[in-house]
């Protein structure tokens, strides 16, 4: 397994999805999962999508700048930093940001997020 591919393939799915359909993120955080949005923190699936999909803007685009990754202890988890470009729709200018992930294996082979850490990047 390539980590780099790895966390790319996931940063690909998150921000398609994020910008596609946000309820369909449920599937990748598990009851233990915290997401910290831009200091707020949220426990469980159930609560970070609902955080997610009441943003007060419905369409949104995500350009990713970077993707850094790192292995995560024995358990086989990873940490992927993201920057990059959000521009929500009717505004001119696009909004920059920074997130990281905590990705930890399932049983199935894929990954769930056990932490995200959301912020925006002001001038």
């Amino acid at each position: 397994m390539d980590p780099d591919a790895v966390a790319k393939a996931f940063v690909e799915h998150y921000y398609t999805t994020f910008d596609s359909n946000r309820g369909g993120l449920a599937n990748l955080y598990q009851d233990g999962s915290m997401l910290t949005f831009e200091g707020q923190k949220i426990q469980g699936s159930q609560n970070i999508v609902a955080k997610l999909t009441s943003l007060p803007f419905q369409q949104c685009q995500h350009g990713i700048t970077t993707v850094d990754c790192q292995p995560s202890g024995p358990a086989g988890g990873m940490l992927v930093f993201v920057s990059g470009n959000l521009k929500l729709a009717g505004e001119q200018h696009a909004l920059k940001f920074s997130q990281m992930f905590h990705l930890m294996p399932t049983p199935q082979g894929s990954f769930y997020v056990v932490n995200d850490i959301f912020r925006l990047n002001y001038a």
